[in-house]
């Protein structure tokens, strides 16, 4: 097929997912003709190769920063005739380097280079993960603590190592399922299986590996709370598939990533209450919140590779949803503290994430990607504020004037 077909072709395509508009059809006709009588190099060109060119958000020639502005930037280059070096079939120019490149963080200053793989893949360089998996399990541990305690140091030791263990064992069950569509998509195509600075079996040692050392520390619960900790493997496994299958992933991610807050009530009693069922609750609508931004980062590329997300469904609508999300949030967390007779402080707590609701839907942008990153992280203060809330509470509860 002549390079300008393929550009038309190629083109017509991006109309349908990226919106290319009808003023660039004159500067696309215009490269096509130019294609078509250009030199070898460029004149008979596959539609893959265009393809992966046209989806590239960092060619190295010309540092794409967007994916919508990728074909323009192109197009214009190609019409000045300076696109010969950058835009060749040439195998070499697109095929991703026989040497895995993992990211540059402070894990290379503490680990030799054989462990930057594995310790990648448990994603420690990225600690928010930990953060939003821990919050829930100590806020049902200072809950449960009695009036005027503070909650067991050695519990929330216990599930804080948990919470590396299980949030790097459900990273690698994430990331073996997704190594084919990781590999497509920018943010995550330098992960240690994607990019194949890990192998298969690899990742799958490490999965036993962190299973193992998480076992060993549910094993110091009561009996109960193993029974509740090792049913949140159904859905620490499952997850994955969901982007698959639904647009709901974050709604699945919620039931995993909160599953903490009825292990922390159980590990404090022994039991399960129907009054700790409101913060599980509370914790699935905030999880929503969060992963609903976190998903706009990649919202062109799922497209692409067809991953499904709340991003995708909710569309132009998605800050109408996330302000619904939010507020059944702070209800359930507000029927969590009346139904466990909370005072003040507690409430106070409430009201702070709240505020914290409000300064992150009013001032997301949706459609940057560092803004999105930059909101998802900011949750772990949110889940801080919560957890202030009820210490306070449960340290003053027998203070005068204070119930």
């Amino acid at each position: 097929m002549r390079g300008g077909a393929v550009l038309q072709k190629v083109c017509m395509r991006w109309r349908s997912s990226v919106t290319l508009m009808e003023s660039h059809m004159p500067l696309i006709n215009s490269a096509s003709q130019y294609l078509d009588s250009g030199p070898t190099c460029i004149s008979h060109l596959s539609m893959s190769s265009m393809e992966r060119f046209f989806t590239s958000q960092a060619d190295p020639c010309w540092g794409y920063t967007t994916k919508t502005s990728s074909p323009v930037h192109f197009l214009r280059q190609l019409h000045s005739g300076h696109s010969q070096r950058s835009f060749s079939s040439s195998p070499s120019n697109h095929e991703p380097s026989s040497v895995p490149q993992l990211p540059v963080s402070w894990l290379n200053d503490v680990l030799p280079a054989r462990l930057l793989p594995y310790a990648h893949l448990m994603r420690l360089d990225k600690p928010i993960g930990t953060w939003l998996l821990v919050w829930p399990c100590f806020w049902s541990i200072a809950l449960a603590a009695p009036p005027g305690s503070l909650p067991d140091p050695v519990l929330l030791a216990l599930f804080g190592t948990g919470a590396i263990l299980l949030r790097g064992a459900g990273c690698t069950v994430n990331d073996l399922w997704d190594r084919d569509l990781d590999n497509k998509v920018e943010r995550t195509k330098s992960r240690p299986l994607a990019s194949g600075a890990l192998t298969v079996p690899q990742g799958i040692g490490l999965l036993g590996g962190q299973l193992l050392l998480g076992l060993g520390v549910l094993l110091q619960l009561n009996d109960f709370s193993k029974v509740v900790g090792a049913s949140s493997l159904a859905l620490v496994f499952t997850y994955p598939l969901m982007k698959r299958i639904t647009f709901w992933p974050q709604a699945f991610l919620g039931l995993t990533f909160n599953w903490g807050a009825l292990l922390g009530y159980a590990a404090v009693h022994g039991y399960l209450d129907w009054q700790i069922f409101p913060l599980y609750a509370h914790g699935v609508c905030w999880t929503l919140v969060y992963d609903t931004i976190y998903a706009h980062q990649d919202k062109d590329d799922d497209i692409v590779v067809g991953i499904k997300s709340t991003a995708l469904l909710f569309g132009d609508n998605t800050r109408a949803y996330l302000a619904a999300f939010a507020t059944t949030s702070i209800v359930f967390l507000s029927l969590t503290g009346y139904t466990m007779n909370a005072g003040l402080p507690y409430y106070a707590g409430v009201t702070a994430a709240a505020c914290h609701y409000i300064w992150q839907l009013s001032q997301v942008d949706l459609d940057s990607r560092q803004d999105c990153l930059a909101k998802f992280v900011s949750n772990k203060w949110f889940g801080a504020l919560v957890f202030t809330g009820i210490m306070a509470d449960k340290l003053l509860a027998q203070s005068p004037g204070i119930v």
